[in-house]
């Protein structure tokens, strides 16, 4: 019984150790971002301004996060997708709208033989499904 719970232990650790190394990466992924918007609008930015800033950077992605968990869940998914993206940015009709325009490039970019291969395969099976239903009677 021990074994099992210093590996539920040792998991537990494993999880913290990640989740502390994506804060901290995050972090300075913020900040490094922070100093050059500052610097290329000729501004400088006070040091408890920008840790004031990544923290509610973080703050918000980890509510994002959430939403996005939750929206997949209720539609029964285990896996976000990005119609999830665009509804979890809803209160942000500016970034709602750039969403929806980067999605709308993405499909436009999917080379079209595979779109079409995937509704010809559907059409495929359907017709197999007929043919084999008829057979049947």
């Amino acid at each position: 019984m021990e074994g099992g719970n210093g590996s539920e232990a040792e998991r537990e650790h494993d999880d913290d150790s990640v989740s502390k190394l994506l804060q901290d990466r995050f972090r300075l992924s913020a900040i490094s971002i922070a100093e050059a918007q500052a610097k290329s609008n000729g501004m400088e930015i006070p040091e408890p301004i920008t840790a004031c800033i990544v923290d509610l950077a973080y703050k918000y992605a980890e509510q994002v996060a959430k939403d996005l968990e939750l929206f997949a869940q209720h539609a029964g998914r285990k896996s976000v997708n990005m119609e999830d993206v665009i509804l979890c940015a809803h209160r942000n009709e500016h970034l709602a709208a750039s969403l929806r325009s980067f999605c709308n490039d993405l499909k436009a970019k999917e080379p079209q033989s595979e779109r079409k291969r995937k509704k010809k395969s559907k059409k495929d099976d359907d017709a197999m499904t007929s043919d084999v239903h008829m057979l049947d009677n």
